[in-house]
Order: structure tokens, then C-alpha cells, then sequence
């Protein structure tokens, strides 16, 4: 395994997280919490859509941590493979406008290269 490709994959998968906590925060719940109809009328359901959303980019150090904690093949395969796929269904899905598919695809695509 090359682990200069698994620090890169780390990297950007932190970089990925940092993106999606801070831009995330002021373009989308910010202004959707701003909202007080619908389910944003439940303080509840407001504090489980930030929760949820911050513990996605958490989420997402966590994976990079495995990768720099010495991961098997088999973990780095699954998570390269998981960064690509959601990088691609992004792709796919916004028609390349959302911000995060280039690093996803980075992250996943360092984590795979890794196993070369």
C-alpha cells in the first residue's frame, strides 16, 4: 500500500468535511432554519437537521482517520470505493453544480491508487 496515496485520500477527505460543515452551514441550513414552517417549525426537528449535517463532515474524519491508523486492504477498498460512488451519484445527480464531487472523487480515488 502507498500510504503518501492514503495521506492524500486523509487530506482530502478532511478537506471534504471542512467544505461541508462551513459552506454547507451558511448556504443550506442557515437558511433553511430561517424557515420556521413546515418541519422547521419544530425546534426538534431543527436541531436534528444541523446535528445531522454536522455529523455527516464528522463522519468523514472519522474514515480519514482510518486511513492514516493503518487500515487493511479490504477497509481501504470499501472506503475508496464509497467516497468514489457517492462522488459519481453526485455527478450524476446535480449534473456536476454540487461543490463536493471533485473531492469525494479525489478522496476515493487516492484511496484506491493506494492499493496499487
Amino acid at each position: 500500500m502507498n500510504s503518501g496515496f492514503l495521506i492524500g485520500a486523509s487530506v482530502a477527505m478532511i478537506a471534504t468535511a471542512l467544505t461541508h460543515s462551513i459552506v454547507g452551514e451558511r448556504r443550506l441550513i442557515i437558511p433553511l432554519l430561517a424557515r420556521s414552517d413546515g418541519v422547521t417549525a419544530s425546534d426538534l426537528a431543527r436541531q436534528v437537521i444541523r446535528g445531522a449535517w454536522h455529523l455527516t463532515s464528522v463522519l468523514m474524519v472519522v474514515t480519514a482517520a482510518m486511513l492514516w491508523l493503518g487500515p487493511t486492504r479490504a477497509q481501504i477498498l470499501v472506503i475508496g470505493l464509497a467516497y468514489l460512488a457517492t462522488a459519481i451519484l453526485d455527478v450524476i445527480l446535480t449534473r456536476g453544480r454540487h461543490i463536493g464531487w471533485p473531492l469525494l472523487a479525489l478522496a476515493g480515488g487516492l484511496a484506491l491508487a493506494s492499493l496499487a
